[in-house]
């Protein structure tokens, strides 16, 4: 069972990703101010990070790169979660420090394959919508 932290505002979205992390026997804990996010990715230990790129106050951009200059969170994978997808977003996002990016509204199996390949260690191939 793996734990992981999903960084997301939207109440339907978080009881979607948590009841699929759920199906598949994780551990999902859910954060909806990303002002808060790096001190519950510190005290959560997350073997995973699922962010909204478009969130108030700290965006999931800002967010993915303090998690990736946190000492104890470097190596976290991290999984962006955006309706973005204007040219250059998802090169952003990737530059950012994220590993794996999936489009909204979500495709269930992609999203799935996705969570079970980062926490595998697998390398992520593009995903375009």
């Amino acid at each position: 069972m793996a734990k992981i932290l999903i960084v997301e505002d939207n109440a339907l979205n978080i009881k979607l990703f948590c009841d699929l992390l759920v199906a598949h026997g994780h551990e999902p804990e859910a954060v909806t101010d990303s002002r808060t996010a790096l001190d519950a990715a510190r005290s959560f230990s997350p073997d995973l990070v699922i962010t909204d790129i478009q969130l108030p106050h700290v965006s999931g951009l800002e967010l993915i790169q303090m998690i990736r200059s946190d000492e104890k969170l470097a190596k976290v994978p991290i999984m962006a979660v955006t309706a973005y997808s204007a040219r250059g977003d998802e090169e952003r996002i990737r530059a950012a420090g994220a590993q794996a990016y999936v489009s909204k509204p979500i495709s269930v199996a992609r999203f799935a394959q996705t969570v079970n390949d980062l926490l595998a260690g697998k390398p992520q191939t593009v995903e375009h919508a």
